[in-house]
């Protein structure tokens, strides 16, 4: 028994460490530098982007113990707040979190592919949208194909970020011995002199950063099937988010013992610079490490994201369509399509920091939403158990930190964020129409169904709540 636990903790720990290093490490430190303005705040900002993270999780993780569902962050909110604010935390993943990041990643990926073909100037606009269409189109067949063969490149190319990474912090390690002036480099090196630190800019560089931590919040996901949540929820998180804080911090550290400020700035692919400065003729190393692991990771967020958009239409909180699945692979190609279709039209209309920013905003947003559900529920239930209950400086520290985030990235990026709020907002009829209308002809319902099949070609049967545990069983196995 207590090897079982020792296991399913460990796994935990992996899990959560893996879900968040991705490939913000190899996209974020431009963009922190670029607002923060110098190498030492753009430290500091990765170091409190850690803390601000783990405080965060323990907040996600006394509401993951307390209401133990697996939806996590719209469960919670449509558990304390009601209906329609978890479904529009629920429509903001669906139609913004995760296609922005999958469109951060997709171009992430063809940036480090082209940049050896293209060593002197930016890829071209075209050859990368053209390479990041091809790799999302193929990967939402393999998806609506076959789950085993999605589990199996999710397995094999995990390991391109983890020695892309490993790599970095090495060498840059070596460097620090032989002598690098990493410290004079600290304390004298300014991105652009003379230009005052804007409490705006400092935001951006936040939000920046937060993207490479995007993920924290997957503990919810496995709060059920872990066993003694009380003891071992709070030690993965303390194990797990100063480890990635300390691989990211130093992986930045890292790349300064490479190139100075100005470098990283004019680098559209910063492990490719570093392994061209560092490596020699193994530098290709780098840009096909982050490839594979960046391949990896929209792997990932196609199968997590359209899980979650079946997931939500099966319990009603989106339109029954999305609850459909393949009648011969059973795998939700309803919800695959509308995940690939949102993320190529985010990916032709932005580029990659400012998506970044723009995903970055709508998270926080979700976040503090759900840990201010935290301190709601203490005031509505006061004598529900909790087997996990944080002080409340937790969410309310969590909670200021939101505030000046918000307020300050709304000021700095108006027209980012507010068209983030716009998408959100577009929630409040589609809920009505679609969710709360329960009385809807049926003709509505076998219109939209056939529409679909003719559009796509292909046939499904949609899946119920209700559905019994084997049958649910054998429908996932036989993908």
């Amino acid at each position: 028994m207590l090897w079982s636990c020792s296991l399913l903790y460990l796994n935990v720990c992996s899990s959560i460490q893996g879900n968040i290093i991705g490939s913000g490490i190899f996209i974020s430190p431009k963009g922190v530098l670029e607002h923060s303005g110098s190498v030492g705040l753009a430290l500091i900002v990765w170091v409190l982007g850690g803390g601000v993270s783990a405080l965060g999780s323990m907040c996600y993780a006394e509401l993951g113990v307390t209401i133990p569902k697996s939806g996590g962050d719209y469960s919670y909110v449509t558990e304390i707040f009601g209906g329609l604010t978890g479904f529009l935390l629920l429509w903001s993943a669906v139609l913004i979190m995760y296609p922005t990041s999958l469109a951060v990643i997709t171009l992430t990926f063809s940036n480090y592919v082209l940049q050896p073909v293209f060593p002197d100037c930016i890829p071209p606009y075209d050859a990368t949208r053209t390479l990041s269409l091809v790799c999302l189109l193929l990967l939402t067949w393999v998806n609506s194909s076959s789950v085993r063969w999605a589990t199996r490149i999710q397995d094999i190319f995990t390991a391109g970020k983890l020695l892309a990474l490993g790599l970095i912090i090495v060498v840059g390690f070596m460097q620090i011995f032989k002598g690098t002036p990493f410290c004079n480099a600290l304390i004298h090196s300014k991105v652009s002199s003379g230009t005052a630190l804007k409490v705006g800019q400092l935001a951006l560089a936040f939000l920046q950063g937060s993207f490479a931590f995007s993920g924290w919040n997957f503990l919810n996901y496995v709060t059920e099937e872990l066993v003694d949540p009380r003891r071992n929820l709070p030690r993965a998180i303390f194990i797990s988010i100063p480890l990635v804080t300390f691989v990211y911090t130093f992986t930045n550290i890292a790349y300064f013992t490479a190139m100075t400020p100005e470098e990283l700035m004019s680098s559209n692919a910063v492990a490719v610079t570093f392994g061209e400065k560092l490596l020699g003729y193994f530098s290709w190393i780098m840009p096909v490490s982050v490839a594979l692991s960046t391949f990896g990771g929209i792997n990932g967020y196609l199968f997590t994201s359209s899980r979650l958009c079946f997931s939500g239409a099966r319990e009603g909180h989106l339109p029954s369509l999305l609850a459909m699945i393949h009648f011969k692979y059973c795998t939700p190609v309803p919800a695959l399509l509308v995940c690939c279709g949102t993320t190529i039209i985010i990916m032709l209309v932005g580029d990659t920091y400012t998506l970044i920013n723009y995903v970055s905003f709508i998270n926080y947003l979700c976040y503090g939403v759900t840990i201010i559900g935290l301190i709601v529920l203490r005031f509505k239930k006061p004598k529900m158990f909790r087997p996990i209950k944080v002080n409340l400086l937790i969410p309310i520290t969590y909670l200021c930190f939101w505030a000046f985030l918000l307020i300050f990235s709304f000021y700095s990026e108006p027209v980012v964020c507010g068209v983030g709020l716009i998408i959100i907002l577009t929630g409040v009829p589609v809920f009505f129409l679609a969710v709360y209308w329960k009385n809807k002809p049926k003709c509505i319902d076998r219109f939209i169904g056939k529409s679909f099949i003719v559009l796509f070609s292909i046939r499904c049967r949609r899946i119920s709540s209700h559905m019994g545990d084997e049958e649910w069983f054998s429908c996932q196995k036989c993908g």
